[in-house]
Order: C-alpha cells, then sequence, then structure tokens
C-alpha cells in the first residue's frame, strides 16, 4: 500500500512514511494501524478522508468558478448610464448581452446627466455608458458613437438651409424644443449659441431627450438633439440636420476610473457596445 501511494506521489517509500507520522502528529490522532505487512484505517482516518474529499471538491469547485468569471461566462454588472441613453440605446445592447451571457446579473443605474460622472467616480458601479462634458480627473472615455448636435423636426416642416445644415443663426427665426438649462444638451446648446451670437427662442424646454423627440414628431416645432437619438424613431416621420459654424461634438463613450480595470463581464459588454452602435 505505501509502495502503491509513493509511486501515485513520485516519492519514496521512506519518504511516505514520514509524511503519514508527521500528519498523525500535527492531527494528534492514529490514522492507520501497522503490521508488517499491512495498514489498515482507522475510523479517524475515514473522517480525515473524508474531510479531505469534501475540501478538494470545493477547490475544484473554486477553479471552475474562476474560469468561468475569467471567460465572462457568470458575474454582477452594473452600470451607469444617463436617462436617455437608457431608454434607447442599451434596450438593444442588453438583449445581446444576455444572449451572449445569460448567467451574467447586470443592473442599470439610470441617472440624471449631472450624477453621471460622480456616480462613475464612487466606484458604485463597473462603468458608465454616457457623453462627458469635459476631460474628468479619474476618468477614462473609450467613445463608440461619435455623435453631433442636430435640429431634428417632422419631415413636412419647412426648415432653413440645406443638406450641409443649418447655421445656428439661422435658428433664430424658429421655436425651438429642447432641454432645461442643466440637463442633456443645453449647456453645449447655450454654449454654441454663444459662440455664433445668436438668442435662441426656445418655445418648450423638457427634461428627457425622448420627450423633445417626440414633440418634434408631434409637429410642434424643430428640436435640438443628438443627431443619432434619430436612430430610435420612426426615420419615416422626422428628418435631421446637422447644426454647423459651429458644429457640436456629442459623443457616447464607455467611460471607467483611471487604473481600473474592467471584469471579464464588464469587458465584454464594452466590446459589444463598441462592435453594435459605433458610428
Amino acid at each position: 500500500q505505501l509502495s502503491s501511494a509513493a509511486a501515485a506521489l513520485s516519492l519514496t517509500q521512506p519518504a511516505v512514511s514520514v509524511l503519514l507520522r508527521e500528519l498523525e502528529d500535527r492531527l494528534g490522532v492514529r490514522l492507520f494501524d501497522r503490521t508488517t505487512r499491512s495498514l489498515h484505517r482507522t475510523a479517524a482516518a475515514d473522517e480525515a478522508i473524508g474531510h479531505a474529499e469534501r475540501v478538494l471538491a470545493e477547490l475544484d469547485a473554486l477553479g471552475s468558478g474562476m474560469a468561468e468569471l475569467a471567460a465572462g461566462r457568470r458575474g454582477r454588472l452594473r452600470i451607469a448610464v444617463t436617462s436617455t441613453i437608457a431608454q434607447t440605446l442599451m434596450p438593444r445592447a442588453l438583449r445581446r448581452y444576455t444572449q451572449q451571457h445569460p448567467d451574467v446579473k447586470v443592473a442599470i443605474d439610470d441617472c440624471a446627466p449631472s450624477q453621471f460622472v460622480e456616480t462613475v467616480l464612487s466606484g458604485q458601479v463597473d462603468f458608465g455608458v454616457g457623453t462627458l462634458q469635459a476631460r474628468t480627473p479619474g476618468l477614462d472615455e473609450r467613445v463608440f458613437v461619435h455623435d453631433h448636435l442636430a435640429v431634428i423636426a417632422d419631415r413636412d416642416l419647412p426648415l432653413p438651409g440645406g443638406a450641409a445644415g443649418i447655421t445656428w443663426r439661422q435658428l433664430a427665426a424658429l421655436r425651438l424644443i429642447t432641454v432645461k438649462p442643466g440637463y442633456g444638451v443645453r449647456n453645449s446648446i447655450d454654449a454654441a449659441a454663444a459662440e455664433a451670437g445668436v438668442r435662441l427662442e426656445i418655445a418648450y424646454e423638457v427634461t428627457l431627450l425622448t420627450t423633445a423627440l417626440a414633440m418634434a414628431a408631434g409637429g410642434l416645432g424643430p428640436a435640438l438633439l443628438p443627431a443619432s437619438i434619430l436612430a430610435h424613431a420612426d426615420p419615416s416621420r422626422l428628418v435631421a440636420r446637422r447644426l454647423i459654424r459651429p458644429t457640436v461634438a456629442r459623443n457616447i463613450a464607455v467611460v471607467t476610473r483611471q487604473g481600473r480595470s474592467l471584469s471579464p463581464a464588464a469587458a465584454a459588454f464594452a466590446d459589444l457596445l463598441a462592435s453594435e452602435f459605433a458610428i
């Protein structure tokens, strides 16, 4: 028996005998009754074997679990998403992701644009999906939608300008729809209007970009919105014209804390966004 054990362990028989004695000394019990020709397990050995088998099973389960986490097949994922993106882009992304990673639990923390940076920096989420108004210390961004501000309106509503776009000065004659000051794109709109030296007539102010889009589709007037939002509306009813002089970029990015690596499950979601929505 000792010789078989020694061969399985690639050790000499005397070395196995020493290991057995040391184990018995450490445990304080006799594990084997010895004769000159054989060993017989004691009751203590049977109990010790049961413990060892359970430990080995736990180690095997640990290895399997870590392999699934490393492959992004299992885990938990929490994402901060600004409100409009949560309504327009995320449903499609979540459907595709859960098809590929059915055992990953995903929680969406939909927040106001003013809360977005703070939520990502807090570490309460794995990463964020939204727009940074400017470079923010402590955050990195991976842009996957290169967007711009546009005028979106009902197709039957006459708009100034042409296919090349509408200037901010041409907007001065229109009654416009957009979000309230402090919400989403409003800061960019006000800054661009000031740069162009024009005063805009805002007829309707709302909280959500999707509300402004619905009002434009209802014929209430042109809305100042990111052009990408048109992809989530009926294109037969609406038309978008780029705003120029100046053109205002409005990019959507995966936003992460600097120096923090993404889990495999989180990295897989970020890669999916880049491949599904990059424009």
